[in-house]
């Protein structure tokens, strides 16, 4: 915050939270504070923290029944594992969704902090393919000079994975109604590394070639399961078709 940065997290049922309305001196009981919410969001202004008090805004969503079951069920199995019972509190912050972030209204609205977390998660995705997958974080060179090599070699093969992304996400989804995976498209162009390298080398009729049946055979590997439950994108398309978000956020988001 202090470096003009914003932040957007779900909220540890643990951290000590005080109300901003009373300056920041009385600790919100936020299960007793929901009890009273009739509507099925809320927001409040609230300080993070026992000692360091940071401005934030709660947003809160309340969930629908089975999914509110379903919580209570995992909380109380994973607390007689671990021998404790749940507190009442606890079981009633299960039935929301609830977030922390320093984003003002006037950029995100309460109900756009819902559609905006999920999206989250797909960054967590590229980082996961760059350290797990494309192995950027695995430098066992000690001198500069390997060192760069290695990072180099590695960024530019993260470029030119990436670069060819989202031209196979839209072709995928024109074709087959199906989403690319980004982790197995990442594993499929591995697989093929070597391939890729001897044509490059080549010609650029080799290489135009080499793309050409690596992309169409990306189409069949790199696909997402299919399953019942929405994915991300499809959730973000329908909302944003129903609410009428505004040009630049859905610009944001297909981005």
């Amino acid at each position: 915050m202090e470096a003009g940065a914003y932040f957007l997290s779900r909220l540890n049922h643990q951290t000590t939270i005080f109300d901003a309305e009373t300056g920041g001196l009385q600790p919100l009981e936020l299960a007793a504070f929901l009890h009273t919410v009739e509507s099925n969001r809320t927001e409040k202004a609230i300080f993070l923290g026992a000692k360091e008090r940071v401005a934030s805004r709660l947003v809160a969503y309340r969930l629908p029944e089975p999914i509110v079951n379903a919580r209570r069920r995992i909380a109380k199995k994973n607390a007689k594992t671990k021998g404790y019972t749940p507190s009442q509190a606890h079981l009633a912050l299960l039935a929301w969704n609830l977030f922390i972030t320093n984003v003002p209204r006037t950029i995100w609205k309460t109900e756009t902090v819902g559609k905006v977390s999920p999206i989250r998660w797909q960054v967590e995705l590229i980082f996961k393919s760059w350290k797990s997958y494309l192995h950027l974080a695995s430098i066992k060179t000690k001198k500069a000079t390997p060192t760069l090599c290695y990072l180099y070699g590695r960024m530019l093969l993260i470029l030119l994975n990436y670069a060819l992304c989202p031209q196979l996400r839209h072709t995928l989804w024109l074709k087959k109604k199906r989403e690319l995976s980004l982790l197995k498209l990442v594993r499929h162009f591995q697989a093929v590394a070597d391939r890729w390298m001897q044509a490059i080398l080549q010609s650029e009729l080799a290489l135009r070639r080499f793309l050409t049946r690596a992309c169409a055979t990306a189409e069949r590997l790199a696909a997402k399961a299919s399953r019942k439950r929405r994915t991300t994108a499809q959730i973000l398309r329908t909302s944003l078709g129903q609410q009428h978000e505004s040009v630049e956020f859905a610009a944001v988001v297909n981005a």
